[in-house]
């Protein structure tokens, strides 16, 4: 098994601790209902929400993936930090992966709003082989999620206060 790390930046202008109430502790409310194109339904399977917790995620007829299941690994409200990993669907291309990790912290940028940091690990199974490619695609597919949500919040400043 061989591993590739991805390490990637966003900044959004909205501030941190509303970007994470919307986007991780909401997220799977607020982007279906915003973004259906791209996420259509988000159900736990196990857990309530927390550490443990295992979802699938159906994606919209805009993203080339059907769906994925992903554990939530750690969560933290504090420090703004969210950790999750995909365990299963399309995601991993077949049987090329076992897994991905996604580590994010969001900090606070001096104008008034954040940089949201992100560790991607790819975990190959076997010999295989990343493809570096389709890892720039699913980062551009998060980034536009993540636009999504800061272009509702703008549009929307009573939310998630």
């Amino acid at each position: 098994m061989g591993v590739f790390t991805y390490e990637s930046e966003f900044t959004s202008s909205i501030a941190p601790a509303r970007l994470f109430k919307a986007f991780v502790l909401d997220g799977d409310n607020l982007v279906p209902k915003i973004s259906p194109q791209a996420v259509e339904k988000v159900e736990i399977l196990e857990g309530n929400g927390g550490v443990g917790t295992i979802k699938k995620i159906t994606f919209g007829q805009g993203v080339p993936f059907k769906y994925v299941k992903h554990k939530i690994e750690a969560i933290d409200k504090e420090s703004l930090t969210y950790s999750y990993s995909i365990i299963e669907g399309d995601a991993l291309e077949g049987n090329q992966l076992e897994k991905i990790t996604h580590e994010s912290k969001l900090v606070a940028s001096g104008d008034g709003g954040n940089v949201i940091k992100t560790v991607s690990k790819y975990y190959s199974a076997g010999d295989a082989q990343v493809n570096e490619e389709k890892v720039k695609e699913g980062e551009k597919q998060a980034t536009q999620m993540l636009k999504t949500v800061e272009a509702y919040l703008k549009d929307h400043p009573e939310a998630y206060n």
